[in-house]
């Protein structure tokens, strides 16, 4: 999906490059996503000043399905780029360009926008795709570069630690499907800040118009894939629970840090249902990735 991986599975990058930057944003949809807040589990406060910017870069090996929905296992290596302007605007590959136009009492609420990159029929992957990869997609075509466009709500509890997020966006280019994405993450470190964790519940719901590019089989694809036709309905997308533990590297994290993650989703019926996953796919989808990321600011 965004690949899915990238935004079901970055976030745990995430969760060390956004200590120091408030405008970090959570999971996507369900790709990797979120490990989210992370700042309400920051290390004992770094006596410099917040710098009005922060840049952090990450990478990530991660093994997971080589498409939402497959079977087949892969390796990617997925890159992490973020850019966040005080509290205020945020830019990243899994979290898309944002900006906080409220933030106050533990809410923050504004506009989004995402990228989901597209899927090959020859291996199922995504540019990031090293090695693996599926060969149940031929005949079914590739899916282009999607552009998605709407806003989120998130509401902080019990002192950031708790977060409730959902964001509803609109697509367009290789779907034109709308999309919803639900989010509840737990944050925490052990006493002396020596180690971040995470844990989070997630689901993404979304319309007939998405569901039936990415698990739909259409009378074309059916005749050169080999499969029954199938049209998939609007609901439950996927729901699951990811986790994460993050090690900061020297003090205040200034060598970065690396984050071991895992994830579980289970596809919703109204794709499972589709020939493609039931004959070719799994609805059940685990991933598990390690990430290094290190963080800079400036004013």
């Amino acid at each position: 999906m965004y690949d899915a991986r990238i935004c079901l599975l970055l976030p745990a990058i995430t969760a060390f490059l956004a200590v120091p930057a408030a405008a970090q944003q959570g999971p996507a949809p369900g790709v990797p996503t979120t490990l989210q807040g992370a700042q309400a589990a920051r290390p004992p406060q770094n006596p410099l000043a917040p710098k009005a910017w922060t840049l952090g870069i990450g990478i990530a090996p991660v093994v997971s399905p080589a498409w939402q929905g497959s079977r087949d296992m892969a390796l990617s290596i997925f890159p992490d780029l973020r850019l966040n302007y005080r509290d205020d605007v945020f830019f990243s590959i899994p979290d898309g360009l944002g900006w906080n136009a409220v933030n106050t009492d533990g809410w923050k609420l504004g506009p989004l926008v995402k990228l989901r990159f597209g899927r090959q029929e020859s291996t199922g992957g995504s540019p990031f795709l090293i090695t693996g990869g599926s060969t149940a997609l031929r005949g079914m075509g590739d899916v282009g570069l999607a552009g998605e466009f709407g806003g989120f709500a998130q509401k902080s509890l019990a002192k950031g630690r708790l977060r409730l997020r959902a964001e509803l966006r609109q697509g367009t280019g290789g779907h034109d499907g709308l999309v919803a994405d639900t989010n509840i993450s737990w944050n925490g470190r052990t006493p002396t800040a020596s180690l971040l964790y995470s844990v989070g519940l997630r689901a993404t719901w979304a319309d007939s118009d998405y569901s039936n590019v990415y698990f739909g089989v259409t009378p074309g694809q059916a005749r050169a894939a080999g499969l029954p036709a199938f049209r998939t309905g609007s609901g439950l997308i996927s729901a699951g629970i990811n986790a994460n533990l993050t090690k900061p590297l020297g003090r205040f994290g200034k060598n970065g840090a690396l984050t071991l993650f895992t994830s579980y989703d289970r596809l919703g019926d109204v794709v499972a249902d589709s020939s493609l996953i039931r004959l070719r796919g799994d609805r059940n989808q685990v991933a598990v990735g390690l990430a290094y990321g290190v963080r800079f600011g400036w004013n």
